[in-house]
């Protein structure tokens, strides 16, 4: 029996997560390996360490900003087109990265071009096309695994970085590496979608499908729902203690007494658990509350930095950390996006995911700023340490009151 010609016609699973999953782990792998080129190309430009984080932070946010219009696009005309030419101005942006030779360039390459280029072979994006063609049962699911291919490609792409500029240069890495992750344009055919702006099929457990409902109308509603709003806060924090703990701690162990050695094993170790962490996490969100799930990874991020700063320190008690901390890094995207899908359906999926990540994102810009503001007030990292933990605190509970189920739009209708 064929679908009705206003159904979405379902991408095969397995196609979309190895497509998806390939994609994440080029384009997150190569990110999470930017502070590597720190000491070199200040170096070859003679520049203060400052003009680097500026342009990482910048990064940060054009990526959260754009991503709402990623999100937009890739809704509207498909996640094939966005991802290709996320993948183009990736390169470009590498490029740019390599070769300018003032700051102001630098930001603009290394910081807008390769934000809007992360915007758009991301996880707002691959999981707008996880939502569109995964039933609900396997929703969750799906999402941890994509997540899980994210936290491999910092485990994989790290150690082939580093080879990488000590094989060719720091120059020729940056030009590898642009042809690297040109790769993604083959693999985003693999989810090119038909049919895509048909209305969605109304599955048990999702909302009634809004088949004239615009941006306008899906922004107003996201944002006037409460447990959107609660979302949306939560994900602030989740930002601020990855980019903080991710850019600030080499310096922290340093400072510590610990070499470089243990810093870069401590990084790959929170790749390499964070891919049992959202795989996992991302399973039991198909059986338990994923509001739960996320309080409880809130709660433990906070008890685990807590006795983190109580221990001597150690290679050994930096090592457990990282182990812990990688379990509960990304474990939180899973969960939290397929709670937006379970509210809203999924016909503006990718934007609506699009807004709670830029959230992420300027608590990432603030976890990288008041990483180094704060050090330098305080001649330590105690502070912000401190204020990761509260912030847990605040996550938690927004995390605990948030509706699952999915919105009645009659009800509201009639309102």
């Amino acid at each position: 029996m064929s679908l009705a010609p206003t159904q979405i016609r379902p991408l095969s699973v397995w196609q979309i997560l190895f497509c998806g999953g390939m994609i994440v782990t080029f384009s997150m792998g190569v990110r999470h390996g930017f502070g590597l080129w720190l000491q070199p190309i200040i170096q070859a430009n003679d520049w203060g360490r400052e003009t680097f984080s500026f342009a990482i932070a910048i990064q940060n946010l054009v990526w959260g900003i754009t991503g709402v219009f990623a999100g937009m696009l890739a809704d509207r005309f498909g996640a094939f087109k966005v991802i290709i030419a996320g993948a183009l101005l990736y390169a470009l942006g590498l490029l740019g990265m390599a070769y300018t030779t003032s700051p102001v360039m630098f930001t603009l390459t290394t910081g807008v071009l390769l934000g809007m280029a992360q915007a758009g072979t991301t996880y707002a994006v691959i999981f707008g096309v996880i939502g569109r063609n995964i039933p609900v049962s396997r929703r969750s699911w799906a999402m941890g695994v994509a997540a899980a291919a994210g936290s491999f490609g910092q485990f994989l792409m790290l150690p082939t970085e580093n080879m990488l500029i000590n094989s060719f240069g720091w120059q020729q890495a940056l030009v590898v590496l642009s042809c690297v992750v040109l790769l993604i344009v083959p693999l985003a055919f693999g989810l090119r979608e038909k049919n895509l702006n048909a209305t969605e099929p109304t599955l048990p457990g999702a909302p009634a499908a809004p088949s004239q409902q615009g941006i306008i109308q899906a922004i107003r509603e996201a944002f006037a729902y409460n447990s959107f709003r609660l979302l949306v806060l939560g994900y602030f924090v989740c930002g601020f203690q990855v980019v903080f703990i991710g850019v600030h701690m080499p310096s922290y162990l340093k400072d510590e007494g610990l070499n470089a050695e243990v810093a870069s094993y401590a990084l790959a170790l929170i790749g390499l658990f964070n891919v049992f962490g959202t795989y996992l996490v991302g399973s039991l969100g198909q059986v338990w509350p994923k509001r739960y799930l996320l309080a409880f990874i809130y709660a433990a991020r906070g008890v685990v930095i807590a006795i983190f700063l109580l221990v001597p320190i150690s290679a050994v008690s930096v090592y457990i950390f990282s182990a812990v901390m990688g379990f509960l890094w990304l474990s939180t995207v899973p969960p939290t996006n397929a709670i937006i899908a379970q509210i809203f359906g999924v016909r503006h999926f990718s934007m609506l995911g699009g807004f709670v990540f830029f959230s992420h994102q300027i608590g990432s810009f603030l976890g990288v700023w008041l990483g180094g503001k704060l050090y330098d007030i305080y001649g330590s990292y105690d502070v912000v340490w401190y204020l990761a933990i509260a912030l847990s605190i605040f996550a938690t509970l927004m995390n605990l009151p948030i509706k699952e189920t999915a919105i009645d739009r009659k009800v509201a209708a009639v309102t």
